[in-house]
């Protein structure tokens, strides 16, 4: 399979990913945790996993999603705090009809919530 490389300075590494990849959710949409109780707008996508390898392994191996998936930057909120996330597609699930996620950093990207997901700000688009 042809695969692309890049850096990752979240990674602190050089990251092998498939050409083509295809992911489930895109910026701006919101999201919801299957396992654990929180909730997010997504704010970045990578093609793999792209986290260093003790994040990684700090996940317990019952429950490690695999590598090889899309993963997704989330302003994450649950009923305690607000925070930035980063999960694997399969942990993931729309919720567009949750209604808005009250995130403090969420000016700062996006715009609008129009009843199903958020508008990035103009400014920040090409």
């Amino acid at each position: 399979m042809d695969r692309a490389v890049f850096y990752s300075t979240q990674a602190g590494r050089t990251i092998s990913a498939p050409r083509h990849s295809h992911a489930r959710f895109g910026i701006g949409d919101v999201v919801r945790h299957r396992m654990f109780d929180f909730r997010g707008v997504v704010f970045d996508v990578d093609p793999v996993f792209a986290n260093s390898e003790e994040w990684y392994q700090s996940i317990p191996e019952e429950i490690r999603p695999h590598r090889d998936q899309p993963y997704y930057h989330l302003l994450a909120e649950n009923e305690d705090s607000s925070y930035v996330a980063y999960v694997s597609q399969q942990n993931l699930m729309g919720d567009a009809h949750g209604g808005p996620v009250d995130h403090p950093h969420l000016p700062q990207l996006f715009e609008k919530f129009d009843g199903s997901r958020y508008h990035m700000r103009r400014k920040l688009t090409h």
